[in-house]
């Protein structure tokens, strides 16, 4: 029975874990990989526990267990701190015989842990990729992010304010332009009239997030949203000038990388569930407002529609580059 051991932090899991996991899984019996949590670690252990343990679930022959760093100490020459760990791994798995990685340290580890290494493409050159490297340009590394992970780095862009300001037909064009999907307005699927309950709105909040939840699992590095609670909560203030706190609870499942408040310089629209236009600058300083509450970074966005539409592009351009659009 061979017992086989790979440890890590996989913040993210990517790729080049994954292959190293396969390498290592054909030849044991049994294989473990250890998630390692340090203080101050910059992704969730939760969520990285939850990506390794949904995508490694279709073999049995894998364990994957969570253990803290306790000797996590940057400051610790190389060779100390492997003997370190090396301690710890005897007492912690002492079925393991083997272990596999593709760092330096391990050979100082298997030296002083007596067990076998086996290196698996140390020039990550089947895989060229790494976690720092995922984590500082995702999108330039996006083929080598697992489906799973991916939601985590998905850019998620509102576009934002009152009615007939053209928040659908950027989202759509958007979406086509990024090779992407949005997220349309729920309520326009769940009501027909503006005579609302409080339960017609805690509807619509529930749709609209369970909507970008979903989404977001299928976005390609951008995911644009006609909306957001945020909206749902001025037009229940609005109408029954109440907003239920469901709503409020709702508003944190969903962060939005950047906001798009557009302006009202546009022809107003009627259809039949509009019927807004006589207060527009009241209504785009309601929703102005809210955002300043919450100091969310947004950007005004004005002008004709492909005036509109370019000015986003640039901003979003900015976004997926790494840096911060401002107006």
């Amino acid at each position: 029975m061979i017992t086989g051991l790979i440890f890590g932090k996989f913040m993210p899991v990517h790729n080049g874990h994954l292959a190293l996991i396969e390498f290592a899984r054909r030849q044991c019996d049994r294989l473990i990989v250890s998630m390692s949590i340090t203080p101050g670690d910059p992704i969730s252990p939760i969520l990285r526990f939850r990506w390794l343990t949904e995508l490694l679930a279709p073999y049995p022959t894998i364990e994957v267990v969570a253990e803290p760093d306790d000797f996590h100490d940057p400051d610790l020459p190389l060779w100390e701190a492997t003997k370190l760990w090396a301690a710890f791994i005897k007492r912690r798995f002492p079925a393991v015989s083997v272990f596999f990685s593709s760092e330096a340290y391990a050979i100082p580890l298997a030296y002083h842990s007596g067990l076998q290494h086996v290196s698996f493409d140390p020039p990550r050159q089947q895989v060229p990729v790494s976690a720092t490297l995922i984590r500082q340009h995702p999108f330039q590394y996006w083929d080598y992010i697992p489906a799973v992970v991916r939601p985590y780095f998905v850019k998620k862009v509102c576009l934002y304010g009152p009615e007939s300001v053209g928040k659908t037909t950027l989202a759509k064009q958007l979406a086509i332009d990024y090779q992407t999907i949005f997220v349309p307005e729920m309520a326009r699927s769940l009501i027909t009239s503006n005579e609302f309950t409080i339960n017609d709105f805690i509807r619509i909040g529930q749709a609209q997030t369970q909507a970008v939840q979903t989404a977001e699992r299928q976005a390609n590095r951008l995911l644009f949203c006609d909306t957001d609670i945020i909206t749902t909560q001025i037009y229940s203030n609005l109408y029954l000038q109440e907003v239920p706190p469901v709503l409020r609870e709702l508003e944190l499942q969903i962060h939005y990388d950047i906001y798009f408040l557009l302006d009202i310089d546009v022809p107003w629209v009627a259809d039949d569930l509009r019927d807004q236009g006589n207060r527009r600058p009241e209504m785009l300083a309601r929703f102005r407002d809210e955002l300043d509450q919450r100091g969310l970074n947004y950007i005004v966005i004005n002008g004709s529609y492909p005036d509109r539409l370019k000015a986003i592009k640039r901003a979003i351009e900015k976004l997926l580059n790494g840096s911060r659009p401002t107006n």
